[in-house]
């Protein structure tokens, strides 16, 4: 059984409620020292320096990718940018809680943008595979570009609402004395997992492309049809990024599995070199090897003649043809 207070909220009959009371207190308050005994729900507080090095280098990322956005009005950029707006949002609070360690809207903030963050990062590199494809040809491919986009970024909308939900009902739970966190963790995991599927799937994917791009070029006496460098510098900034995101969601599938109490999840040092660090790295490196920037002469090839200047073109290249000018816009 368990009683009301004022407020309307339950109280564990194993707690008095002048206890009660000050435990709220502690959520909803700032209290920056630590009780000894009580521990914040990361199970240790966030490093503030951290929290503001993020925010810094995510505000970067943000400042880049709008910057090749108007420039360019590339939906990659665009993707990267709201990626990185998440992480901001995300780091905010976990810099709110180094201040205020028992703050339950603080956690609640962080856990539920930085769980989602890099789904917007994926979305961009499957957007980038597309164009790659509507430039090589359709041949290249087992999937259209239009597909592609439909397949994976569905999947990925379906992997962001899993996993917000199931931060969300975590989170509601860890502000609770006795609270059961283990259903938002599954549910946590579940999207988790489901997002590392898919992006298993599309590395195959990548290597299909690869094995049929290569295969075309060497099929062609005329030396057509292969990769040209900015091709090779955009498939090499495509990897580093999907490799840094692939790495986080394993290690995010692992902390989370263990539980609210594991090793993984209660040692900071691992979230900022295997969450923070990484998506840095993932969201950075296009502003150092901007596809926009790299494939424009490619696109201009494309748009200009009407058909892919690159790979062979035939009859079931109609959509990459008609998609010249309308598909470069992603």
């Amino acid at each position: 059984m368990s009683s009301n207070n004022a407020s309307g909220s339950d109280i564990p009959d194993s707690i008095t409620p002048d206890l009660w009371a000050k435990w709220m207190d502690l959520q909803r308050g700032c209290y920056p020292d630590l009780i000894d005994g009580v521990d914040p729900t990361y199970g240790y507080r966030p490093t503030l320096g951290a929290g503001i090095a993020f925010d810094v280098l995510f505000g970067i990322c943000i400042i880049g990718h709008l910057i090749q956005l108007i420039r360019f009005r590339r939906w990659t950029s665009g993707l990267m940018m709201v990626g990185a707006i998440t992480e901001v949002i995300g780091w905010a609070g976990r810099t709110w809680s180094a201040k205020c360690p028992y703050n339950s809207d603080a956690f609640l903030m962080q856990i539920t943008t930085l769980i989602i963050a890099p789904t917007f990062f994926a979305a961009a590199l499957y957007v980038l595979l597309g164009m790659l494809i509507r430039l090589l040809g359709r041949q290249t491919s087992i999937l259209s570009p239009k597909w592609y986009a439909i397949v994976f970024c569905t999947c990925d909308i379906i992997s962001l609402v899993i996993q917000a939900v199931g931060g969300g009902m975590a989170a509601g739970e860890s502000d609770k004395q006795g609270g059961d966190t283990k259903p938002g963790t599954h549910t946590m995991v579940a999207g988790i997992a489901f997002q590392l599927f898919t992006m298993t799937v599309f590395a195959a994917l990548v290597l299909d492309f690869l094995r049929r791009v290569y295969k075309l070029a060497k099929g062609r006496s005329d030396g057509q049809g292969g990769l040209t460098r900015n091709m090779k510098l955009t498939l090499l900034a495509l990897f580093v990024s999907f490799v840094m995101i692939y790495i986080r969601s394993v290690y995010r599938t692992v902390e989370l599995a263990q539980g609210w109490s594991g090793y993984l999840i209660t040692h900071e040092g691992y979230f900022i070199g295997l969450d923070g660090s990484l998506m840095v790295v993932s969201a950075g490196i296009f502003l150092v090897l901007d596809p926009a920037v790299l494939l424009r002469d490619e696109v201009k090839k494309v748009n200009v003649s009407g058909k892919e200047e690159y790979g062979t073109t035939t009859g079931d290249d109609s959509e990459a043809q008609s998609g010249g000018v309308r598909g470069m816009s992603l």
